[in-house]
């Protein structure tokens, strides 16, 4: 099939952007790496903008100016109309002569998945669960915070563990280790320190995230509280799962369900161990699996599954980033 570019694939988080160049016959002609993907805080013009100094540098590489197909998988792409304004702003940049936007689990489901079929729950700084299946129809959750109902990612169990500890220490609560470790893993001697620490921005307000995993140590140390929290996070992961699972009828049938994100790809033998016991009782049939592959591969693959590319497209994809 020649080296003709047929598929720019990308994947943009909130902390980094990755980009491909691939050729119809799955060979990767060129990748580049960019910052972060926020359009909700920087606009639509600004984030795309980031996104294009990226792309330049594959397009350079791979010595092209344009593709057949564009595969974006895009943080903070929660709703249909986000998607359709991604679409529109990466469209006019002329890169490709089709566009299709997903939101950024997509390509987490699809890089961990050999057709695209199966559920994946991401569960990172939030969390977050879609599944698809090989007719084009798709289940997903809007996942953005308690407003749409989640509950979890590092951040949920950040605050959780730090309402406990706070209600431990005045009295309001009963007794955990975490009101103990939270403030010394700052070096601070009381929960009081650490919530007045907090208020005051002695410690950054994006430090909170570094709380989880003294969450999980205090967990497997036993304490109650802690360990009540992690299966809380399970209880979620296996809920969105079995939803996601029953609205593409696939509760009945052997399907992958994918698990993603820093929280998750950390293998905490609690948190892991509970997910999969009660994934047995509600999903007997759905095998868990954590994906370890970047998600830019699963760009790469919906990119491919768009143009009709053959399997072993896909498999000399897959195998560039997974070698």
């Amino acid at each position: 099939m020649g080296l003709t570019a047929s598929v720019l694939a990308i994947d943009a988080g909130n902390s980094k952007t990755d980009v491909a160049v691939v050729a119809a016959d799955g060979e990767i002609l060129a990748t580049a790496r960019g910052g972060g993907f926020r359009p909700p805080v920087v606009g639509i013009g600004t984030a795309v903008g980031k996104v294009a100094e990226a792309v330049a540098r594959a397009f350079a590489e791979a010595g092209v100016s344009a593709v057949d197909h564009v595969s974006a998988c895009l943080a903070n792409a929660d709703f249909p109309v986000e998607e359709e304004q991604l679409a529109a702003a990466l469209h006019a940049r002329g890169w490709g002569t089709s566009v299709e936007v997903r939101n950024d689990t997509f390509a987490i489901l699809r890089a961990g998945i050999t057709e695209p079929r199966g559920v994946a729950v991401v569960c990172g700084a939030g969390i977050n669960c879609v599944g698809m299946r090989p007719d084009g129809r798709t289940a997903r959750f809007p996942a953005i915070g308690r407003i749409s109902g989640d509950w979890g990612g590092g951040w949920g169990l950040a605050e959780e563990a730090l309402w406990h500890a706070a209600r431990a220490e005045d009295g309001r609560g009963g007794p955990t280790a975490l009101a103990r470790t939270l403030p010394a893993y700052f070096g601070l001697d009381s929960m009081y320190d650490l919530i007045e620490a907090l208020h005051l921005e002695h410690v950054e307000h994006h430090r909170r995230h570094e709380l989880t995993p003294v969450l999980f140590a205090t967990a497997v140390d036993g304490d109650p509280v802690a360990r009540s929290i992690v299966d809380r996070m399970a209880e979620e992961v296996v809920a969105m799962a079995t939803v996601a699972l029953s609205r593409l009828d696939l509760l009945d049938e052997e399907a992958p369900v994918l698990l993603g994100g820093s929280v998750l790809a950390a293998r905490h033998p609690q948190l892991d161990d509970r997910i999969r016991e009660l994934l047995a009782a509600k999903a007997p049939k759905a095998v868990a699996t954590v994906v370890t592959a970047r998600p830019v591969l699963g760009s790469v693959l919906l990119g491919l599954d768009h143009v009709g590319a053959p399997a072993e497209a896909h498999a000399r994809a897959r195998a560039y980033y997974e070698h």
